[in-house]
């Protein structure tokens, strides 16, 4: 028996099937929207419709882009000769927020896992290796430190190294206000090995 009307229903269906939204989450939502003026509503409606309609992948770097070029890769002040890879879009906002990394990105938009049938041909690897130039200084890998992370890790090394290009890996290790008591061994390792001198 449905709780509430088809509409309704129909709402909430929709909006619990976008990731991390639950059934009441999705349901506090459609009340949210419901409750709203027109007017509000319209445009969320069309800044969705719009956004999906023109967002693309930037011709650089494949994050998402409303432009030919992300703002990243248009800014001339960037160091165009350091890349940073990572998984997703998300990896790459969150190295913006530190406000600290004046290089450029590439997005795989995945990582290499063979458990789930993604190989090098699903992820953006290929457009990796076509745009090391000459001049490219430097690849930081800043894949996860997952099983798939550390492999796709592994063989963007393999693929880079041959060309010249020196390839670094991010630290990983103990996270700030961590117990060393509950953090795994492998976590423990990497802080060791990547320590820096104070």
């Amino acid at each position: 028996m449905s709780l509430y009307s088809g509409y309704i229903d129909k709402l909430i269906e929709e909006l619990a099937a976008l990731p991390g939204i639950g059934g009441k989450s999705a349901q506090r939502l459609a009340f949210h929207l419901i409750h709203l003026p027109p007017e509000k509503v319209g445009r969320l409606a069309d800044a969705m419709v719009r956004a999906r309609a023109n967002v693309r992948y930037c011709e650089e770097c494949f994050t998402l882009t409303d432009q030919a070029l992300c703002p990243v890769c248009a800014d001339a002040k960037r160091n165009h000769r350091l890349i940073m890879v990572v998984e997703n879009t998300r990896d790459l906002a969150a190295y913006e927020k530190t406000g600290k990394y004046g290089g450029v990105y590439h997005v795989l938009h995945g990582a290499i896992s063979p458990m789930l049938g993604i190989g090098p041909g699903e992820i953006k690897l290929k457009e990796l290796l076509e745009r090391l130039r000459e001049e490219t200084q430097e690849v930081i890998i800043a894949t996860n430190s997952s099983l798939e992370g550390e492999t796709t890790a592994m063989y963007l090394s393999k693929l880079i190294k041959p060309l010249g290009v020196k390839v670094t890996r991010i630290a990983s290790g103990v996270p700030v206000g961590g117990d060393l008591e509950y953090i795994d061994e492998v976590t423990l390792l990497r802080a060791l090995e990547g320590r820096v001198e104070i």
